[in-house]
């Protein structure tokens, strides 16, 4: 009976030591960038100009219900202006600002999540014109009933000098007066992922 009891202890301490051996790994996700969005914010002393730009592809790592890891990518090339302005895009688009032939695409990497329940504060690297500057934001991640998996970020404030882009800014132009447009411009990141 001793023998037949030390052989079940013996059965379940492999067992529970292969589970920590072999963790589960979190699920990667696939972003729809048909149903995900990134809007953009930019403001200057005399107003303001907001847009869209759009997603190439991304991935978010769910662990159970925990968002864990992912990216995703942009599509420079994409920069559109809400008012329609062609000239705007177009300077947007050049060397003065994300210089999109050179640089066709900006990236973000999580590299950390943290917090509990669906908020959260999400770290990574974030890479404009082949420059990667560490960023973080609050974000919430939630569960979808159809099974996909939702993260947003409604405001992700980017610091533009940081990625070598210096056109109009008054920490390099002090006497550009009220032509100056603000170093930090605003993201809003909705991504909706699926198995």
């Amino acid at each position: 009976m001793k023998l037949k009891i030390s052989s079940i202890f013996l059965l379940v301490a492999v067992v529970a030591l292969s589970a920590f051996k072999n963790p589960v790994k979190p699920v990667a996700y696939t972003v729809d960038v048909a149903k995900s969005s990134i809007t953009w914010v930019g403001k200057k002393v005399t107003g303001s100009h907001n847009g869209s730009i759009a997603l190439k592809s991304g991935t978010l790592n769910v662990d159970g219900k925990k968002l864990t890891g992912g990216g995703f990518i942009v599509d420079m090339t994409s920069i559109k202006d809400a008012d329609g302005s062609e000239k705007l895009e177009g300077h947007l688009k050049a060397d003065d600002f994300f210089g999109s032939a050179k640089f066709p695409a900006s990236q973000f990497v999580i590299t950390k999540v943290t917090g509990s329940g669906s908020v959260l504060t999400v770290t990574g690297n974030l890479t404009i014109k082949g420059i990667t500057k560490p960023l973080s934001f609050p974000a919430t991640f939630a569960v979808n009933a159809d099974g996909s998996v939702t993260a947003t970020a409604s405001k992700i404030v980017v610091d533009r000098t940081k990625y070598d882009i210096k056109y109009g800014s008054k920490s390099f132009f002090e006497s550009i007066g009220d032509k100056a447009i603000y170093d930090e411009f605003e993201l809003a990141v909705k991504l909706v992922a699926t198995k």
